[in-house]
């Protein structure tokens, strides 16, 4: 419990108007961008908006000493629950840690606090002609310490990597108040364990994650878009598998079943060819135009040769948009379709991507229920939402087996959990059947190590 003598001294670190505890204050924090039920609500005893490092060490060390518990949040876009206060305690909101602290032109690193939008971060980029490649979808809104936290991937994963990628170092505040640095801008460093990568996508169980520094890459100069429209599943993978092997690596492909697109068609007023079964939204870029329309010449014939019922290559940055507003647009469209959606995030080998969505149909048609799958087809991560009425107990029940199985269908191709949601609440149910006991031992012993108490973000993970 968090008494008027321990609010006393929070507010001395952070000052009184940045320490929360209306009830309407609480509720706001309450929740995140997650299925997770809002009833009942898992409030937190306090908000604390710390300013600086300085601030959340000494918030950590009141913490510690009063066996507080201690939930970290960003912008609250985590889709598993990750920023939600299961012990009640403090939320503590890295919003106002938004300074973009140094570029590093010469290196081509920056050093940012962890409240820095993404979308904020890549715009600052861009207009000096460096790249930020990671791109959640959440990234207008979500902050950076978030996407480490969560290791967060995007579209244009199969070529530029997830957020770890580009992580050189961290200040990082313990449980108990101390602070930490690890890497640094030694491009080569292995000096110990490789702690920046074990705070990376610890979804703020082990430390406070308060700067960052992120290496950039130079911005692509010219970048195009593709809509591939298929007659069947295993074309549109096939498709996405020969443009790989050919060496065409795109910055993104994007896989959408009928389902997803029937949804987007509704949603958007759009006319689809009823003989469509998947489409694929491609991105290429390149150094200069003529490296652009010769990745693009090359998709069309590939994407030919296995059958494509329409090819369309963008002819202007205009028609690009609307071919990716589509895409974009999904999410919303699919969730308009039913009054709940459960969606979810599994990986796979992409060789599986098609068997995966067959099994997961399967599973669909097993408990009666609609599961649009669309997802990341270059680099097999798949996003099944499955369409119900939560508020039918009987549905309710389907829906959560049919969930079970199709983690257990992931696991069973040689997939994961997760492919860059983390787990959080939500997956924390299945984390021995996909690491074992062992490996959540493991887990479990690096959390004792650093967090002995349990205070940071408790109930998440395992």
């Amino acid at each position: 419990m968090i008494t008027k003598d321990i609010k006393a001294k929070i507010q001395a670190v952070v000052g009184k108007e940045h320490v929360l505890d209306a009830q309407i204050d609480l509720f706001g924090y309450s929740y995140d961008s997650s299925f997770v039920p809002l009833v009942p609500p898992n409030l937190p005893e306090m908000v604390v908006r710390p300013l600086t490092t300085e601030q959340v060490a000494a918030v950590m060390k009141i913490a510690r000493e009063n066996k507080i518990a201690v939930t970290p949040r960003g912008a609250a876009s985590g889709r598993t629950g990750g920023s939600i206060p299961l012990a009640g305690g403090i939320s503590l909101s890295l919003d106002r840690m938004k300074e973009i602290v140094e570029l590093d032109e010469e290196n081509m690193m920056i050093t940012v606090e962890a409240g820095v939008l993404t979308g904020d971060l890549y715009q600052y980029c861009a207009a000096r002609g460096l790249f930020y490649p990671p791109d959640p979808a959440s990234y207008k809104y979500s902050t950076i310490g978030g996407n480490i936290a969560e290791n967060a991937g995007g579209m244009r994963a199969v070529k530029y990597g997830v957020t770890s990628s580009y992580v050189m170092g961290l200040e990082v505040v313990l449980a108990d108040g101390s602070v930490i640095h690890t890497g640094g801008k030694a491009i080569k460093n292995v000096t110990g364990y490789n702690l920046t990568q074990l705070f990376t996508g610890s979804e703020g169980t082990l430390g406070i994650i308060t700067r960052a520094l992120l290496k950039l890459i130079p911005m692509p100069k010219a970048r195009n878009t593709l809509q591939l429209m298929f007659a069947s599943l295993d074309e549109a993978c096939a498709t996405i598998h020969k443009m790989l092997q050919s060496g065409i690596v795109p910055a993104a492909a994007e896989l959408m079943d009928t389902i997803s697109l029937q949804a987007v068609a509704r949603h958007r007023k759009l006319e689809i060819d009823p003989a469509t079964e998947a489409c694929v939204i491609v991105e290429i870029d390149a150094d200069n135009q003529e490296g652009l329309d010769r990745q693009a010449g090359q998709i069309e014939s590939i994407a030919t040769g296995f059958g494509a019922l329409a090819v369309r290559i963008a002819q202007s940055a205009q028609e690009a948009e609307e071919i990716w507003a589509i895409r974009r647009g999904l999410s919303s469209a699919v969730g308009a379709m039913a009054p709940d959606r459960l969606g979810e995030d599994i990986s796979v080998p992409r060789s599986a991507f098609p068997e995966m969505v067959r099994r997961i149909r399967a599973i669909g048609e097993k408990y009666e229920l609609t599961i649009a799958v669309y997802g990341h087809a270059g680099d097999g991560n798949l996003h099944p939402s499955v369409l119900c009425d939560l508020s039918d107990n009987a549905q309710a029940e389907r829906v959560h087996k049919a969930v079970h199985e199709i983690f257990a269908e992931a696991l069973a191709v040689g997939g994961t959990l997760s492919g860059e949601h983390g787990i959080g609440i939500t997956k924390r149910p299945y984390i021995t059947s996909a690491l074992g006991d062992g490996g959540v031992t493991a887990l479990k012993l690096i959390k004792q190590a650093l967090d002995p108490c349990g205070i940071l973000n408790p109930g998440k993970i395992w």
